[in-house]
């Protein structure tokens, strides 16, 4: 008997030894009966390869003119006005509301986004992360004061679905930690939000991104350092939450009704 190409492909049996880790560790510390011990990372860009592992996309695919890019930045020494120096992401480019002359179908372009690339398969099957133990997601950011949503992807029922959040930053061009409650994201299909309004599947997340669709044409530029998941509210920069609960945000309702975040 031949093992498949797909088992053999390389990688298959170092994410399945990471995957048995991960398990291992679940057993031997019982945070399946105390709870998680610490933050769960999810994914970092602190090496050159960590790009290859995303995918980007814009309203180009529909016949748009946004571009974007998403490039891999070497650390950097230390100077006095900044203390950061591991390797990020930086995702930049420019937004374009211009309409395809040759597609009278498309009413709406100017989005650009990437994310991780859906978890690939492992012995014990596909590997997904379980963040059912954690009350945030965390995100090490830098970015221009846009405004960028979080987009998450679950094995739901709808493969189109995403659950969104905007990403609210206090300190644009500056290095922040973010938190976002996972009970507050939205679930949208296509960018309106749908109803009923399911909870994200915490057992199931197999995706996360980073999306503009704030329409205004011109540059932008954010970075990312890592993601992860946690119970520890000190890891945040900001001394509150960052947006109040039923502040309107830029979702909508199928009707055209503002979302508010919070109230579900």
């Amino acid at each position: 008997m031949r093992a498949t190409p797909n088992l053999l492909a390389k990688g298959f049996w170092g994410r399945s030894v990471d995957e048995f880790k991960r398990l291992s560790d679940i057993v031997f510390k019982l945070e399946g009966i105390k709870g998680p011990s610490g933050p769960y990372p999810l994914f970092n860009y602190h090496a050159a390869d960590s790009v290859n592992d995303c995918k980007v996309m814009t309203d180009a695919n529909i016949g748009g003119a946004s571009v974007a890019h998403l490039n891999w930045v070497p650390p950097a020494e230390p100077t006095p006005t900044s203390s950061h120096s591991k390797g990020h992401a930086r995702f930049y480019g420019t937004i374009s509301t211009q309409l395809p002359k040759d597609r009278p179908d498309i009413k709406r372009t100017g989005f650009a986004a990437f994310r991780t690339l859906d978890r690939r398969a492992t012995i014990f099957g596909r590997s997904l992360w379980d963040i059912d133990p954690y009350s945030y997601l965390a995100l090490r950011v830098k970015t221009d004061g846009r405004a960028y949503f979080v987009n998450v992807q679950t094995e739901g029922v709808v493969p189109t679905d995403l659950h969104q959040h905007r990403l609210f930053t206090k300190k644009p061009g500056e290095w922040e930690t973010v938190l976002i409650r996972w009970n507050d994201f939205v679930r949208t299909n296509h960018g309106f939000v749908v109803e009923p309004q399911t909870e994200i599947m915490r057992q199931k997340v197999k995706s996360i991104g980073i999306g503009l669709t704030d329409r205004i044409p011109g540059p932008f530029e954010m970075c990312i350092e890592r993601i992860w998941a946690t119970n520890d509210l000190t890891e945040t920069d900001a001394s509150e939450d960052p947006v109040a609960p039923g502040e309107k945000g830029d979702l909508k309702t199928k009707q055209g009704e503002k979302v508010g975040w919070g109230m579900k």
